[in-house]
């Protein structure tokens, strides 16, 4: 098979895509095999792919491919999510384009419409992932609105409701009033922002005291929120404030509209902030809602649902609530209410998916308790049943599940479930499946035996759309409706989660709640949290803020395999990435060094009657060696999820020790052959090194692997063996490391005398004094730096140079034309620099701390750093006094 001068990715990418898709490569059924299964966090319906995405699927592919190569039977389950909020928004504003108003048309009109669009757009997301090679078992591919998961949605609301965890009522929500739905509280984003504190004075209501006094008595409160007052049912103070202990028990006047509300007291009020007083407006922020429950308060809901003024605020009706607040300003100004404004920082919260301003509202809505679910989803966490990967996240995760909340599962929207309730003409609510079955269970449970099917109406309302992912990891294998089927038996619990540490509770807590409750097991075993993508000034990549590469551009530019090891390079577990484009260009640049090595490798003549060559024979076993060692660090890299340190292990391997060593230490002389031994081991190397790489960089691997040898025609590298780490010696990788330094020594020494690479030159060794030298690399010495003979001496050869490697002294002899004074200013300058470096390693031994607390391994490398460092000093110094003679 002829080997093109350059790699190209685009032309590799889609054919062996292909060839793995054909052949079923990602297809997974229960079988005797250990199962490794990875659910995928399901991409919004309406998204394409972004940086987050490309980071997060590169993480699942790795690992998934990693798993099928250690011989499990691996599945990894795509889907998407309806995305209730996202996509009603895009189809409402899909119809506006087309002169349609949601208002006119029916529900199921509207769903119509809303299928449709899914239709186009609902896999967009899914086709770009298999640019980036994700090996997903396509034919299960799940959507949130499936039959079967739309179903099992159903059945667990009923069920929860029948437990009598699931709630319906009044309660302070999260309004969101341009989607004009309820939000959890998890989909509010914090901002902070620069906003204005006004500070109103309200009228005391006319006392017989105040009348007799003939003075007027006014209250003043801070407020950033002016358009609010409309809706204030009482003024409230901390009862430990003497400042307002001659108002209590009496009322104040609401400016512009003149309501009497009490003036009361309650511990919540904070004596610091603004004056001491606070207004109460029970239907428009959640504390106050709470104080006006504490002290049976009015509660004056002047917020219709799309944030402009009702009837009740009795002025600015219709106005939008921002609107409002300009007019109000100006009135209270002009009545002498407005004392005066000043600069205030403050956090107002938005809604994720619209970035509209939360407005706090009254609603009537579903609750589902969570207190009960809580708590064993905690406890799983907390004693690493379900393990973080980094650890550092279960204080969030505990800090969320110790102060849950009930959740509000009920949104105003049309596309999602809908909920499964029906009301009767006597007020009463029944819970059923179908409309049939609603109207069976009245008859018989509220005895309307004149009743009529039509005389029943199901709640209008859809479910959250995080209430059908939390039952993701069963639901995609029908396990609500058939707990006993196959799928669910053998691939639940499933093995390996990856996602984003802000979903931490309102996907990752809840799946775990709901796989507990309802499989009496945990969904998943391990939870990788990846980091957010950044850009090099530290903001987090997104398209308002235009800063967000496109990823199929980069994956054309730098081929899938660049962009995956790009964005794993520096990619640790939980920590944010700080993507540079660069770094795809590294891993581009990976790729060709790996090719040229290929076709380096692909060129040599072999001979099979040649002789291995002693250099040869002993660059084999270090590198054999130097490949068992390494598998070795990889395996325990993934034990502990440090994929992206993986990564650099394998990166290291193949660039360094492979490409710039190995090969070089073994290529055979110009337009001679090689042995036969030798080039097989080598060829027998460079398959083990892109099994090892295939996880990452899936393309290359498979496209290098079919050239080193001749394949069956179905063949392919993710089907092969995951290398083992065999028996090594551990002497040999230390011998190299040390002659890996006497060879970059001679170089430089050639740099820095202008001695070319092809002129012939002596080593001399001085012998060492507890033992003779090691001889295990000379060969690979003379041959890579073009030496003739390499001699073991007592003393120092006249007109020589000289280098130390650790404490040994080195000698390349240069005849008369040794600079005397030049030899002993570098000598000097490294003596210099040795002495610090030892004053730094002594202080580091004389820390009784680091003493004892680090581990003994580092104290010893420090030990030995400090022996070495006063050898060399005294070698040194020996060779100054030399030279001076």
């Amino acid at each position: 098979m002829k080997i093109p001068s350059k790699y190209n990715p685009a032309n590799t990418e889609d054919k062996w895509y292909k060839f793995w898709m054909e052949n079923e490569f990602f297809r997974s059924v229960p079988d005797e095999r250990d199962p490794y299964c990875i659910v995928i966090p399901p991409p919004n319906v309406t998204g394409v792919l972004h940086m987050g995405h490309m980071l997060n699927n590169t993480l699942q592919d790795v690992l998934v491919r990693r798993a099928r190569m250690l011989g499990k039977n691996t599945l990894w389950l795509p889907g998407t999510d309806h995305a209730s909020i996202a996509t009603e928004a895009r189809v409402v504003a899909k119809l506006k384009e087309e002169g349609i108003d949601k208002s006119k048309l029916s529900r199921e009109e509207f769903l119509k419409h809303a299928w449709e669009w899914r239709e186009k757009h609902g896999g967009i997301i899914l086709e770009q992932l298999k640019k980036l090679g994700a090996s997903c078992d396509w034919e299960r591919t799940r959507f949130t609105m499936d039959e079967e998961l739309y179903e099992s949605v159903i059945d667990v609301f009923i069920d929860l409701y029948n437990k009598g965890l699931i709630y319906r009522g009044v309660r302070m929500v999260n309004w969101d009033p341009k989607a004009l739905t309820a939000v959890s509280d998890e989909e509010v984003i914090f901002k902070e922002v620069q906003s204005k504190l006004y500070y109103l004075r309200y009228k005391v209501e006319d006392s017989e005291d105040t009348v007799l006094a003939g003075r007027q008595e006014w209250v003043t409160i801070a407020t950033t929120r002016p358009e609010t007052i409309l809706g204030d049912t009482a003024v409230c103070v901390n009862p430990k404030d003497n400042r307002f202990e001659h108002l209590l028990g009496k009322r104040v006047l609401v400016p512009l509209i003149n309501r009497s509300i009490p003036i009361i007291e309650d511990d919540y009020v904070d004596m610091e902030f603004g004056t001491g007083c606070l207004k109460i407006t029970p239907a428009h922020d959640i504390n106050d809602y709470e104080i006006g429950i504490r002290h049976k308060l009015d509660t004056i809901d002047i917020f219709n649902d799309d944030g402009t003024l009702n009837e009740k605020a009795e002025l600015y009706i219709g106005e939008d609530r921002f609107v409002a607040r300009d007019l109000i300003l100006l009135d209270l100004e002009k009545a002498g209410n407005l004392v005066k404004k000043e600069d205030y920082i403050n956090k107002i919260g938005c809604s994720e998916r619209t970035d509209e301003v939360i407005e706090p509202k009254l609603s009537l809505q579903w609750f589902l308790k969570m207190e009960n679910l809580a708590k064993p989803a905690l406890d799983v966490v907390m004693d690493n049943t379900v393990k973080f990967h980094p650890a550092k996240f279960k204080n969030t995760y505990r800090h969320w599940m110790e102060n849950v909340r009930d959740w509000c599962i009920s949104r105003q929207l049309w596309w999602g479930q809908r909920i499964p309730a029906y009301y009767l003409p006597n007020r009463e609510i029944v819970v059923a499946k179908s409309k049939e079955e609603a109207f069976e269970i009245a008859k018989e449970k509220y005895d309307l035996p004149d009743l009529k099917i039509e005389d029943i109406h199901q709640d209008e309302d859809v479910l959250d759309t995080w209430f059908s992912s939390w039952l993701w990891p069963i639901s995609v294998f029908d396990g609500i409706r058939y707990p006993d089927n196959k799928d669910i038996k053998y691939y639940y619990p499933t093995n390996d989660l990856v996602t984003a540490p802000e979903i931490l509770f309102f996907w990752v807590a809840r799946m775990i709640m709901a796989g507990l409750e309802y499989r009496n097991d945990i969904p998943f075993k391990n939870v990788y949290l990846t980091g957010i993508v950044r850009d090099k000034m530290g903001r987090k990549m997104s398209k308002s803020l235009g800063n967000s590469p496109d990823p199929i551009e980069l994956m054309s530019t730098y081929g899938a395999d660049g962009v995956r090891v790009g964005m794993l390079l520096t990619s640790p577990a939980g920590n944010d990435l700080p993507f540079d484009v660069s770094l795809c260009e590294q891993g581009r640049n990976f790729s060709n060094k790996i090719w040229n090595a290929l076709r380096l490798v692909k060129g040599w003549e072999v001979d099979e009657k040649l002789d291995q060559c002693e250099s040869c024979n002993v660059s084999v076993q270090w590198f054999e060696a130097k490949l068992n060692s390494t598998i070795k660090e990889i395996d325990k890299l993934f034990s502990n999820y440090k994929i992206s340190e993986a990564l650099m292990a394998v990166y290291k391997l193949i660039w360094d020790d492979f490409c710039s060593w190995y090969l070089e230490m073994i290529k055979p002389p110009y337009q001679k052959p090689i042995d036969k031994n030798t080039y097989e081991k080598t060829i027998a190397f460079f398959e083990e090194l892109m099994k090892i790489a295939h996880p990452f960089m899936p393309f290359i691997s498979e496209e290098i692997w079919h050239h080193l040898k001749e394949r069956d025609e179905n063949e392919s590298i993710m089907n092969t063996s995951m290398p083992k780490s065999k028996k090594y010696s551990e002497k040999i990788l230390e011998i190299f490391e040390n002659e890996e330094e006497v060879i970059i020594a001679i170089r430089n020494l050639r740099q820095s005398k202008n001695i070319a690479n092809k002129e012939i030159i002596e080593l001399h060794i001085k012998k060492n004094y507890a033992e003779e030298a090691d001889h295990t690399f000379d060969s690979v010495i003379k041959k890579l730096c073009n030496i003739s003979e390499i001699k073991y001496v007592d003393e120092k050869p006249s007109g020589s140079v000289t280098f130390i490697v650790k404490s040994t002294e080195f000698y390349v002899p240069l005849g008369s034309s040794v600079d005397v004074e030049s030899e002993i200013k570098k000598l000097e300058e490294e003596l210099k620099y040795t002495r610090g470096f030892l004053n730094s390693v002594t202080k580091k031994l004389g820390n009784e701390r680091f003493v004892n607390n680090a581990p003994a391994t580092v104290v010893e490398k420090e030990q030995q750093k400090k022996t070495d460092a006063e050898s060399k000093i005294k070698v040194i110094e020996e060779q100054i006094a030399t030279l001076k003679k």
